[in-house]
């Protein structure tokens, strides 16, 4: 066998991907769409945006009657939802849709930690370094204006950075954000994201039903079992994760660590080496006249296993239809605040709008500058080319963006409308506020220079 025999690029087969008419029109500038940075980020402003006008328009009482239309699911002797658990469709997409948006975060937070970013301890020190102070002052912030009552359960609500608008921003600024920025805004977010995990699955956390969480633990355990064996029939996974979520539902934790807990689980290298990917192109050429359309098929497939990891591949099949239809979806039916009878005045004097708002602009910007800053003299870390003073408060600001996790955690930690619908307008206006602060400071750190910033690695 030659070793060097290169590894053709596999075809990427996608949604109207074919040269017909309907693929030139639509298919190939929705495809540029999906592949912008930014996307992403304007599909869900467009649905927060609908879901403020939908929720303040004369219609403004069938958004919430349509969210909170009840449901119940009923298998033989097992009742979920109806008087036991109250579900919605609100309910629906929170802990159902929202459990695959999680999966996708745990296949990229494994994804960093097996071959990304946060796999070298040196140059992930200083992006968890700096979540660490986007988490905590946050936190610290919002206490200060609710020390004490059912309001104080909220100091999670400002933590959260949302990864889909913060990339959407720097994503505007071009070239001028160079890589080596853009994977330490990428890394802070995720190291952000498994400090948001962890808050949920331990502070916002229900009764625990004990007999369900050992049968969620026991589905995990044939899980990783069946992971060992090397068995990947999806269908056997598609019904082992649906019993996941369900015993994670019902033991009391919220449902969408199970996604996690899949994400986490899933391999993250490749099954096969480079060499047997080789072999078996090299197996295809001796086969010279005498090949099949099944050999093409089984070579593909042996390349494939030889150079894209499971994680990987669902990552990418997923992230689409997270980014596109879930996200907004959530967006949809949690953006919603109807401004009336009074709540924006009440929410200007409201510490809990003040809490979240100040925890997102002032706690992040604060926190991580600091402790970037702090970080940065500390001998066992690694800062990216182009961090500068400018550019290191920009992310900051940026990261102040908490939509998405926010609103999230909020529906987790009240049960008041009140102060649902407080919170909600603080994560709002800060959000907007942290992205055209972030903007400015980042484009004002970047233009000294009419290069771009790049690693010096590559």
């Amino acid at each position: 066998m030659a070793s060097n025999t290169p590894i053709p690029d596999l075809p990427k087969w996608t949604f109207l991907g074919g040269d017909g008419r309907l693929a030139r029109r639509v298919g190939k500038p929705v495809r540029r769409f999906l592949h912008v940075e930014a996307s992403g980020g304007v599909v869900l402003l467009l649905a927060a945006i609908a879901a403020l006008i939908w929720a303040n328009s004369p219609w403004s009482d069938s958004y919430y009657n349509f969210w909170h239309t009840d449901f119940e699911l009923v298998i033989g002797s097992y009742h979920m939802g109806g008087e036991s658990h109250h579900l919605t469709l609100e309910t629906l997409v929170n802990d159902a849709l929202m459990a695959i948006f999680f999966f996708v975060v745990g296949l990229e937070i494994k994804r960093e930690l097996v071959s990304g970013q946060l796999k070298s301890p040196r140059a992930a020190a200083l992006p968890v370094i700096a979540a660490i102070g986007g988490m905590v002052f946050p936190a610290v912030v919002f206490v200060a204006f609710n020390p004490s009552g059912d309001a104080s359960s909220g100091w999670g609500i400002p933590m959260a950075t949302d990864i889909a608008f913060a990339v959407g921003v720097i994503s505007l600024l071009g070239d001028k954000i160079g890589r080596p920025l853009k994977v330490f805004l990428l890394s802070l977010a995720i190291a952000d994201d498994i400090g948001a995990i962890i808050i949920i699955a331990i502070f916002y956390t229900s009764d625990l039903s004990m007999s369900w969480f050992i049968a969620a633990l026991v589905i995990m355990g044939i899980i990783i079992l069946l992971r060992r064996l090397h068995i990947w029939y999806i269908p056997i996974y598609i019904a082992l994760g649906t019993a996941l979520w369900l015993a994670t539902f019902e033991s009391g934790i919220h449902a969408t660590i199970a996604g996690v807990a899949l994400g986490l689980a899933t391999p993250a290298k490749p099954q096969q080496t480079k060499e047997e990917g080789l072999a078996a192109l090299e197996w295809l050429r001796d086969k010279g006249e005498n090949i099949y359309p099944v050999d093409v098929r089984l070579t593909a497939m042996e390349l494939r296993e030889s150079r894209v990891s499971v994680a990987e591949r669902i990552e990418s099949a997923l992230h689409p239809i997270s980014s596109f239809i879930i996200i907004p979806i959530f967006a949809l039916a949690n953006a919603g605040v109807n401004m009336g009878d009074g709540l924006l005045q009440d929410a200007v004097s409201s510490p809990i709008t003040w809490g979240v708002g100040l925890g997102l602009i002032i706690g992040k910007i604060f926190g991580i500058t600091f402790m970037t800053w702090l970080g940065m003299k500390l001998p066992f870390t690694s800062a990216p080319p182009g961090l500068n003073f400018l550019s290191i408060t920009g992310l900051a600001a940026t990261a102040g963006i908490g939509f998405t996790v926010s609103l999230f955690i909020t529906n987790l930690a009240f049960d008041d409308m009140t102060l649902i619908n407080e919170s909600k307008i603080g994560i709002l206006f800060a959000s907007v506020f942290a992205g055209i602060l972030g903007l400015l400071l980042l484009r004002a750190g970047t233009k000294g220079s009419d290069e771009p910033v790049t690693n010096s690695s590559e």
